[in-house]
């Protein structure tokens, strides 16, 4: 059993998301001052903290698409093994889709990362494949953890999850591999991807559950 939000999220998320590929793709001129802005900003914290910049570096690749995928892969199987079959897929869609999308994304948007950052990568940035796989991470967590949790799990698991998705993108904005908008992206291609892979999950069967509130209602299909 898996939780599903209401689809208004991922169409919201959606809205977003391509508001901002417009705007990053046709180089907004505010957008790339507030970019600028920030990123200088962290520039000079990281040239002052040289430690800090080089317990980021490692921090940072949790997220990685190598970890990200590996550890998708094996929960997915795991998962299926169990019998738990609309959670597998969730897990499986989850896994293979967001890299695919945010890597496409990358081939067809000319975005260029911050210039001498603290972590060298020859690919475009938007959106942010680390912030993507890390929120898509999270929120899947949440999905697969939320019916069988009280509310006092489910606080503590959402705060975990944004705690981490959160933390990811910092990273990369810390280590300049990133704009801020790049990272903003990643966000909302998460907020778009899995709540639409766990309506795909649980399209053909029972086994879905409404977030609402403080209470889940069963959707019985």
């Amino acid at each position: 059993m898996i939780a599903r939000p209401p689809l208004v999220v991922p169409l919201l998320a959606l809205a977003g998301f391509l508001v901002l590929l417009a705007l990053t793709a046709g180089g907004w001129a505010p957008l790339e001052e507030f970019d600028d802005a920030l990123s200088d900003g962290f520039r000079g914290y990281g040239d002052a903290s040289p430690t800090l910049v080089d317990v980021l570096r490692v921090a940072t690749d949790v997220a990685a698409t190598v970890p990200f995928v590996v550890a998708g892969l094996v929960i997915s199987i795991a998962l299926a093994t169990l019998s738990q079959r609309r959670p597998a897929m969730l897990c499986a869609l989850v896994t293979v889709s967001v890299p695919v999308l945010w890597g496409l994304m990358h081939w067809l948007v000319h975005h260029p990362r911050p210039v001498d950052g603290f972590v060298v990568v020859e690919s475009n940035g938007f959106p942010s494949g680390h912030t993507s796989n890390a929120a898509a991470a999270a929120l899947a967590a949440v999905l697969l953890l939320w019916p069988h949790l009280a509310i006092l799990g489910r606080v503590v698991t959402v705060t975990l999850a944004v705690a981490f998705a959160v933390f990811v993108g910092l990273t990369r904005l810390a280590l300049l591999a990133h704009w801020p908008a790049d990272v903003l992206g990643g966000w909302l291609l998460a907020l778009v991807v899995v709540p639409l892979a766990a309506r795909a999950a649980t399209r053909w069967g029972g086994g879905a559950e409404r977030m609402s509130g403080d209470r889940t209602d069963r959707v019985v299909r």
